[in-house]
């Protein structure tokens, strides 16, 4: 069985503070909001730098991000991508130009 190795956080000030703002993103009352914007954006949504550099999650978060050490960067991107695994199944069919592969 998969286990994932656990890798501490460098700067837990830093991470959390840019958790915090990704979770935002993905609350339950905000999700559609950002997903929209991404649609807008033409933009996929499993594209963290992309979105990242769009200011889609906030002009600050660029900071955010670019201050952590990498891999404090490599647990954000996950993170990130679990989120976006966990949108409900009606609005990623929704949203499908934002989740599709092509």
């Amino acid at each position: 069985m998969f286990e994932q190795a656990a890798i501490a956080v460098q700067d837990e000030r830093g991470y959390a503070q840019l958790h915090a703002r990704i979770d935002a993103a993905f609350d339950a009352r905000d999700v559609e909001v950002f997903l929209e914007r991404v649609t807008r954006a033409r933009l996929r949504i499993r594209d963290y730098e992309q979105v990242l550099r769009r200011g889609l999650l906030g002009k600050e978060v660029i900071a955010l991000y670019d201050a952590l050490p990498v891999s404090d960067q490599a647990l954000t991107r996950e993170r990130y991508l679990q989120l976006v695994e966990k949108v409900p199944a009606e609005l990623r069919q929704r949203y499908f130009r934002a989740y599709a592969y092509y």
